[in-house]
């Protein structure tokens, strides 16, 4: 299998448990590696026979904006989720969900996966 990279996939959403968590976006920070074989896309250089990243990318920017879950542990799970019923040709993900400035003297907290479609 060969990877794809979304690196640095920033976006605002609401996450957490406390009350201002709850009602003020933050920035969500994901990096997600995808496992595809490419080489059918390689050998006919036609977008049908890629796994569409934009496509990926565009699922989980939405998922983003409109879930509000409590836990990052949720939210890292459900793109996973998202991502393996967007595309077909995905058959394995890791992904990082992080919550930049989310403990006092650290850069990021976050949590990664890795799921597979077996």
């Amino acid at each position: 299998m060969d990877l794809i990279h979304i690196k640095d996939l920033s976006v605002l959403g609401i996450v957490g448990i406390n009350p201002d968590e709850r009602v003020n976006p933050q920035q969500i920070l994901v990096n997600a590696t995808l496992w595809v074989d490419t080489r059918p896309a390689a050998a006919t250089d036609d977008i049908a026979d890629a796994a569409n990243y934009r496509t990926i990318t565009k699922a989980m920017i939405a998922h983003i904006v409109e879930g509000e879950p409590m836990l990052v542990e949720r939210l890292v799970q459900e793109l996973a989720d998202v991502a393996l019923a967007t595309e077909p040709r995905v058959q394995e993900i890791e992904i990082t969900v992080e919550k930049p400035g989310a403990l006092r003297f650290a850069r990021s907290v976050g949590i990664t996966i890795h799921r597979s479609r077996v």
